[in-house]
């Protein structure tokens, strides 16, 4: 959502981060894609002939040193996150210029995780080796089915054995990390044949499994010629099914549509649920900073057309903010709602104590919100923390209203 006024200065002293600046990450968005999917409502687009790949590179590098100019980062990076669009089509030069030209510009803890985006049949065992060898330690493969007749039922471009060759090449290149993305919901799925498609994937024994709800979003291939999708009763049994079966394979059911084995959350998106800060590079990328000695948290969003993301790079463009196509304030009822859409996202909550953190505002701030959402019966009761119940986690969209009714 787009952010209020800027607040006025009496508005800004009423935050306090008593706790100091909030971590930050980096996340670098690459636009382009083989060919675009039905579903998608991402910001990529089929490769338009040869790619301009060092001119992208260059533009990265350029839109990261703006970012700095605008607001210097002193924390020491956790994760870095190069999504997409279809990362793995990035050359192997170009990545590797593009993850020490990063390194050379911002600190990294020694174990940051850095993950690479990669799509079966866009990658092959060459380019995910080079990729681990230029930095990245966790690979995210979108295989979304292990279903040929699924598969191509959504529009993917890959098969099932090409997925199952993708994981294969990724292990044997030395990745010790690696998530795999898997839909549930798909055209003419049955509950069994969710579970068949759920077991294909575990079978595959990836550290963390994305597991979602293929939803119709407005604008796509889909929204405009709808398929068939499952009812939502059988939907709401394909996602117990889901949960339950992972759960009997060790998978930790932490954010709604993550499973990790031990110790291999993604640290990257637990970022953004804790609502922490994040610089965003590439077109159409979005970012969140916080100025504690201000008061202020600002959100940027790069421009989305790639030709006019590059043409902020060419020689002339001297602003800082030249990459930039918005830049918002939140306002104390933005900080609210937005870190309600995060943090009760995690099963196991947060604490009011992180609130404060984050937003720079007393905790007391959310007591109406909070008390209809315990109403409810969708929030727990408690005085430290906010947590959904179980009927708050089904009905997530139920709890947000709760903090949404400050609005009206």
């Amino acid at each position: 959502m787009s952010g209020q006024a800027l607040p006025s200065r009496q508005a800004a002293d009423q935050r306090h981060f008593d706790a100091g600046p909030p971590p930050v990450a980096l996340y670098v968005h690459w636009p382009w894609c083989l060919r675009k999917c039905p579903y998608c409502d991402f910001n990529s687009h089929p490769t338009p002939g040869k790619l301009p790949q060092a001119a992208y590179i260059d533009a990265l590098l350029a839109d990261l040193d703006s970012e700095l100019a605008m607001q210097p980062v002193e924390q020491t990076l956790e994760s870095l996150f190069i999504g997409g669009g279809t990362p793995s089509l990035i050359q192997p030069a170009e990545l590797t210029r593009l993850i020490a030209g990063i390194r050379d510009r911002l600190s990294l803890t020694p174990d940051a995780e850095v993950t690479l985006e990669a799509n079966p049949g866009a990658a092959d065992a060459a380019c995910l080796a080079h990729a681990l060898e230029a930095g990245v330690n966790r690979l995210s493969l979108g295989v979304q089915s292990l279903s040929d007749l699924r598969l191509n039922a959504i529009g993917r471009m890959h098969d099932a054995r090409q997925a199952r060759q993708a994981v294969f090449e990724a292990r044997q290149a030395g990745c010790g990390n690696l998530n795999i993305d898997l839909m549930f919901g798909l055209p003419g799925q049955s509950l069994a044949e969710a579970r068949t498609d759920l077991q294909a994937a575990l079978a595959l024994e990836p550290d963390h499994l994305s597991y979602y709800q293929l939803t119709l979003e407005p604008e796509t291939a889909f929204a405009r010629a709808p398929p068939a999708l499952p009812e939502d009763d059988l939907l709401a049994d394909m996602s117990d099914q889901g949960h339950q079966l992972l759960a009997d394979f060790g998978y930790e059911h932490y954010e709604i549509s993550a499973h990790a084995q031990p110790d291999r959350s993604c640290r990257h998106n637990l970022n953004y649920w804790t609502f922490g800060d994040y610089l965003g590079i590439g077109a159409g990328a979005h970012g969140k900073r916080t100025d504690v000695t201000l008061g202020r948290v600002v959100r940027r969003v790069k421009w989305s057309d790639p030709a006019r993301y590059l043409a902020a790079a060419q020689p002339g463009q001297t602003a800082p903010a030249a990459f930039v196509a918005e830049a918002s304030e939140l306002g104390d009822q933005d900080l609210k709602l937005e870190f309600a859409l995060n943090a009760l996202r995690l099963q196991q909550g947060v604490s009011l104590k992180l609130f404060e953190a984050r937003t720079g505002l007393a905790a007391n701030r959310l007591a109406d919100a909070r008390a209809r959402a315990e109403d409810l019966g969708l929030l727990g009761h408690s005085a430290t923390c906010l947590r959904p119940t179980a009927q708050g986690q089904r009905f997530l969209n139920s709890l947000l209203e709760c903090f949404m009714s400050d609005f009206a």
